[in-house]
């Protein structure tokens, strides 16, 4: 028998690729935080002597959940401000709250916040965008989860950073800080066409290309957003970007709500990625991103939550869903982004976007053994004919039991492995009274 690490058996595995697949009773063999192998239970037990097994005979195994898009530290805000326009809850709520409170501290306690709701519900990779993202890493290592941090560039000043250069000089000073954790990697991250420059941009696009790192930036997310672009500039938001040297196989455009048909056919063109965060979407009545359509000229669209400021839930799982049930509403096809493509947006798409589906996304072996459980024996999943449907149409966060990431259990009977989850609750409550009782 062969010695290794871990074997987790479960009912069904949903290993994502190959497209479609759904394995009973199987096991997943993992050696050094990677996945050896995915064999019948039987055999596994009979090839493999490990030191970990785990037994899960009413769970769905699927990859991690990649939340591709996020503003982690905002969990702190999460109901500060609801029910209002976009720019009204950015300049007159969000960005005044994080003038008076946002610093290392504050990004630290808010990120772990947001790791801690990810993992409990699935997600093992989240990309974040927001100001020190080297506060960001402490709490994705801390906490055992990976991440992919922006290089924020803003044109305004900060607490973290006076303008345009000092913010990437300092993002880009993080990176070299945590180059070779295999848990971390990095996104240039503009924060959006109306707050960037084109000299900035220009800049992005030249480190893009240099250092071969995707580009993540707010786009076309609302009507306005694209009036405003087109009275100051002259041209719509993305064509901007196309002539600065921005679209192309890097770009990460996250929420791509209002777009015409010729931008469809151009971010399909280029090979860039669309971040869909349909919650946020509906929640600021930004609109309807057009997911179907985009899927169709061969688009690669993935899911994100955006932040719990916007959202005011990290679920990924329950992206899915609405992901699922917007594409067929808005198409008038039932037939839209079926259960197995919905996952894969949660999964394999989110990690291609990030560039990372050679390390991530799927269960394949040589990948990265991070994995999701989700039970499927409760009132509310059964009974269960398709696991992946339910997965997809009936499951929760709440049904989430067991997490690993890089082979590390990070979540094992809905506790957290390495979170004091009493000390952060009590963090949370601190945070509140001193951002309620702000001058």
């Amino acid at each position: 028998m062969r010695e290794i690490d871990t074997l987790v058996h479960a009912a069904w595995i949903a290993p994502v690729e190959p497209a479609g697949t759904l394995l009973a009773d199987h096991a997943v063999a993992v050696q050094g935080g990677r996945v050896v192998e995915l064999l019948p239970s039987e055999e596994a037990d009979r090839l493999y002597a490990a030191r970990s097994v785990t037994r899960l005979p009413r769970h769905v195994l699927v990859p991690g959940l990649v939340n591709a898009h996020g503003h982690a530290a905002m969990a702190l805000l999460r109901g500060l401000a609801d029910d209002l326009p976009l720019m009204t809850w950015l300049q007159e709520h969000m960005w005044p709250a994080e003038a008076k409170h946002v610093g290392d501290e504050f990004v630290h306690d808010g990120s772990l916040l947001a790791i801690a709701e990810m993992l409990r519900g699935g997600t093992t990779c989240f990309n974040d965008m927001y100001f020190f993202p080297e506060a960001t890493a402490r709490a994705a290592l801390r906490a055992g989860m990976r991440a992919s941090l922006g290089v924020i560039a803003i044109e305004h000043p900060s607490a973290y950073a006076t303008d345009p250069a000092n913010y990437l000089h300092k993002g880009l000073a993080t990176r070299d800080q945590y180059a070779g954790e295999d848990l971390l990697s990095f996104c240039l991250a503009p924060h959006a066409p109306y707050t960037v420059g084109d000299e900035t941009l220009s800049k992005v696009a030249t480190l893009s290309d240099e250092l071969d790192i995707p580009v993540h930036t707010h786009l076309h997310e609302t009507a306005d957003e694209i009036a405003g672009g087109r009275a100051q500039h002259g041209v719509r938001p993305l064509e901007r970007l196309r002539r600065l040297g921005l679209v192309g196989p890097r770009l990460i455009a996250v929420h791509a709500v209002h777009l015409e048909g010729h931008e469809i056919d151009l971010l399909a063109r280029e090979g860039a990625s669309v971040v869909h965060c349909p919650s946020s979407n509906l929640k600021l009545a930004s609109g309807i991103a057009p997911v179907t359509a985009l899927r169709a000229h061969g688009v690669t669209v993935a899911l994100g939550t955006d932040g719990a400021g916007s959202n005011n839930r990290l679920d990924l799982l329950g992206e899915a869903r609405t992901a699922a049930l917007l594409a067929k509403g808005a198409s008038g096809d039932p037939r839209a982004l079926p259960a197995h493509e919905t996952l894969a947006m949660a999964t394999l798409d989110g990690a291609k976007a990030l560039g990372l589906e050679d390390a991530i996304g799927s269960i394949r072996p040589g990948k990265w053994a991070d994995l999701t459980a989700v039970e499927l024996s409760s009132f509310e999943t059964l009974p269960c004919f398709d696991p992946v449907s339910d997965l997809v149409y009936a499951a929760g966060r709440e049904h989430v039991t067991h997490v690993w990431v890089a082979g590390d259990l990070r979540l094992e009977g809905r506790r957290l492995a390495g979170i004091d989850e009493d000390e952060l609750k009590a963090k949370a409550a601190w945070w509140r009274h001193r951002i309620r009782n702000a001058p």
